[in-house]
């Protein structure tokens, strides 16, 4: 089965933004990305398109079962239904991801602790890009 895990964050919420995102299987680390996604960004804009990337580089191994892990709490109960999502910024993110969906058999969607060994890698490479232009240092 392939996993994939995902971290976005912004500097200053709104502020500058970055990603970070693995796909792997069993253990083995297939592909690691990161970008700068804005200069004004929320965190919760961060994490989903954290997640849109992540389900895309998923699909260039997979077509089958992807578990995709997430420390954002509110991503993760508005793709599973138990949260509306109420903002509009997050009303086509949250389409984008429902239209990713359909390239796989089954998604599945995990909240973690930050905590998470993946998680803390996602997390430092979204953060290394931040880095790259003086930002603040940003940790959830």
């Amino acid at each position: 089965m392939i996993y994939t895990n995902s971290d976005g964050g912004a500097r200053g919420n709104p502020g500058p933004g970055a990603i970070g995102v693995l796909v792997r299987k069993e253990g083995e680390i297939l592909t690691k990305y990161s970008a700068k996604i804005g200069n004004y960004v929320t965190n919760n804009i961060a994490e989903y398109e954290a997640l849109i990337k992540a389900l895309e580089l998923a699909s260039k191994h997979t077509n089958d079962e992807v578990t995709c892990v997430l420390d954002s709490e509110l991503v993760t109960k508005q793709l599973l239904g138990k949260y509306r999502v109420l903002n509009p910024r997050l009303i086509p993110l949250f389409l984008k991801v429902q239209e990713l969906q359909e390239k796989f058999k089954k998604v599945i969607y995990k909240h973690v602790s930050r905590e998470d060994n993946f998680q803390i890698i996602v997390d430092e490479l979204l953060n290394q890009e931040l880095d790259k232009d003086g930002s603040k240092r940003y940790r959830k």
